[in-house]
């Protein structure tokens, strides 16, 4: 009996279950269309009111932001304007450095050109005078000088092929130096100093032979010479005639040993080689040979003649000149043809 008791007391509570979540379920959704449809409270309004400025706020916002995009985006596009004009720009600063750069190059080619043109003039200049100094003057120390410039000015040419004219220099430079010529300041002091000597010089000893005498006096003679004799001081006579030739060989040695000493200044060879040689002849004639004054006038005069004042120029010289010479007209030909074949190419 209780078994049958308990059972029906089961269904009734199956039952009961779905019943109340079906009541639960209407609640809820009466409570959620209440919270939906029913008249908000008061701070509930508010809230709302407060919702709806703020998005009306940020209506107003996103419409200034809007307008501020917009004038960035405007502002971007002027950017991008200017950015293209300022590159256009630039391009076209570009192009004017370009063509400034090369007007700069073609004025320094044309400095240069310049340059050397006036450097090889210079050194044709300087060839030429050394070369003239020597024939004409045959003075080696300026020969010399002369081709060292001339060198010199050589060495600011660009063009390397004008380093064989400056070796045809250097052999130029080295024959003048093997010459080994005499100093003419040299030679006009140790002339200055025999001037000095010649003056103390003596005399010859030796009178000059007696004039020879009539053998036979005249008939007239005889006659007269027995009223007047008249006698001559022979002696006298040839002592004041030797004193007047030893003043005048000693007049003319002194101005022997000037001619030699200009000569010598000039560098004139043959002229130099006469002037001592006069003046040897005369210290020979009237001053005493074995005085040991004139055997050292004498001796200092044979040393002087065989001084090689002026020797003859080397084979070599000038020889640089007809280099560089050629050396520029090759040059100037070249630039003729290729100044042609430019302006034959620009028509």
């Amino acid at each position: 009996m209780d078994e049958s008791a308990s059972t029906p007391d089961a269904a009734p509570r199956r039952r009961r279950t779905p019943l109340a979540l079906v009541v639960v379920l209407l609640i809820a959704v009466a409570a959620a269309l209440w919270w939906r449809f029913a008249p908000p409270p008061a701070d509930t309004a508010a809230q709302v009111a407060a919702l709806q400025a703020q998005v009306v706020n940020l209506d107003r916002a996103i419409v200034r932001l809007r307008g501020n995009t917009d004038t960035f985006r405007a502002r971007l596009d002027d950017g991008d304007k200017v950015d293209a004009s300022v590159r256009q720009q630039l391009l076209a600063l570009g192009q004017r450095v370009q063509l400034a750069e090369d007007a700069v190059a073609n004025l320094a080619d044309l400095r240069m050109a310049g340059h050397d043109t006036l450097a090889l003039d210079e050194a044709e200049l300087l060839l030429t005078l050394g070369g003239e100094r020597y024939t004409l003057f045959h003075d080696t120390a300026a020969a010399i000088a002369a081709y060292r410039a001339a060198d010199t000015a050589l060495a600011e040419v660009d063009d390397a092929a004008f380093g064989t004219v400056r070796q045809s220099i250097a052999g130029e430079i080295a024959a003048l130096n093997d010459l080994h010529a005499a100093d003419p300041l040299a030679l006009a002091t140790r002339l200055a100093r025999l001037r000095v000597q010649v003056v103390a010089l003596p005399q010859a000893g030796r009178l000059p032979p007696p004039a020879p005498t009539a053998a036979k006096p005249s008939i007239f003679a005889r006659v007269f010479g027995t009223f007047v004799q008249v006698r001559h001081d022979l002696d006298t006579a040839r002592a004041q005639a030797m004193v007047r030739d030893a003043a005048l060989a000693r007049d003319l040695v002194l101005l022997d040993l000037r001619a030699a000493q200009a000569a010598a200044l000039a560098r004139d060879d043959a002229g130099f080689r006469a002037a001592l040689a006069e003046a040897r002849a005369q210290t020979a004639a009237a001053f005493d040979a074995q005085a040991p004054q004139t055997a050292a006038v004498t001796q200092e005069l044979d040393a002087l003649s065989s001084v090689q004042l002026a020797p003859p120029a080397p084979a070599i010289l000038g020889t640089a000149l007809r280099d560089l010479r050629n050396l520029r007209a090759t040059h100037a030909l070249a630039a003729a043809k290729a100044a042609t074949a430019h302006g034959e190419a620009k028509k």
